[in-house]
């Protein structure tokens, strides 16, 4: 069961603010850039746009993550779960979890677009997939192989599952934990098709971690959920 969380309000304030100045700051950055005519970004889905935006957020997410758990004096190996005894049984349990999870939330993806399509709405990859599909240089689908594998899932599954869902649960509000958390997940990807799989995702990765007490169970899920679609993906363009 998942133990009580230290986190301070004040503190959890400034991490999401953090992230969204961090966020805000790298938007004016490229547009000041772009208007300057510095050729690396002019082009908006070039390798300089791509690397500002994902490491203004969750790059910066990196960096905030380690400063918040020294403001609460905890070590990243203990907020992550790594000392915990029964941490391979955690992650044991992350692989049944996403062997589950998969096709489940691929279904629901293929569902999605399909009544998406029924009620007129030709529904648009989700961004980092159409990245993916026009990416011709192999520096740039590297980048976002490692952004979607690592970069992502170890940010969003701190902030989400880590932070928020604890912290929220914790002041008496458990449902709103559950599911409001997992609904702000669902829909910052800002994609219509996969905001109810990803909703089903988070609400499983939600149960594994209150389930195991261990971070590092969604992160491995959320990791090997992103580098199959990669493989299906890459498949696909081939």
């Amino acid at each position: 069961m998942l133990t009580h969380k230290p986190w301070r309000a004040e503190a959890v304030i400034q991490l999401i603010t953090g992230v969204l100045a961090c966020l805000g700051a790298g938007v004016v950055a490229a547009g000041v850039l772009r208007q300057v005519g510095v050729a690396a970004f002019q082009v908006p889905d070039s390798l300089a746009n791509i690397l500002l935006a994902t490491l203004s957020f969750q790059g910066a997410a990196w960096l905030l993550i380690f400063y918040f758990l020294n403001q609460h004096e905890v070590d990243w190996r203990d907020a992550f779960g790594l000392r915990q005894p029964s941490l391979i049984e955690s992650l044991l349990l992350a692989v049944v979890v996403l062997a589950v999870a998969l096709p489940v939330v691929l279904g629901l993806e293929q569902g999605s677009v399909w009544v998406l399509e029924k009620l007129g709405w030709s529904p648009e990859d989700q961004r980092a997939v159409a990245l993916i599909i026009n990416a011709k240089s192999p520096w740039l689908r590297g980048y976002l192989a490692f952004f979607a594998i690592v970069l992502a899932p170890v940010s969003e599954e701190f902030m989400f599952r880590g932070v928020l869902f604890p912290f929220v649960k914790q002041l008496g509000w458990p449902k709103l934990a559950w599911f409001g958390v997992s609904f702000l997940f669902a829909l910052i990807h800002v994609n219509a098709p996969t905001f109810v799989p990803l909703l089903v995702l988070a609400l499983a990765l939600t149960w594994l971690y209150q389930k195991t007490d261990c971070l590092l169970a969604p992160i491995a899920v959320h990791s090997l959920f992103n580098t199959a679609n990669l493989i299906i993906l890459f498949h696909q363009t081939r």
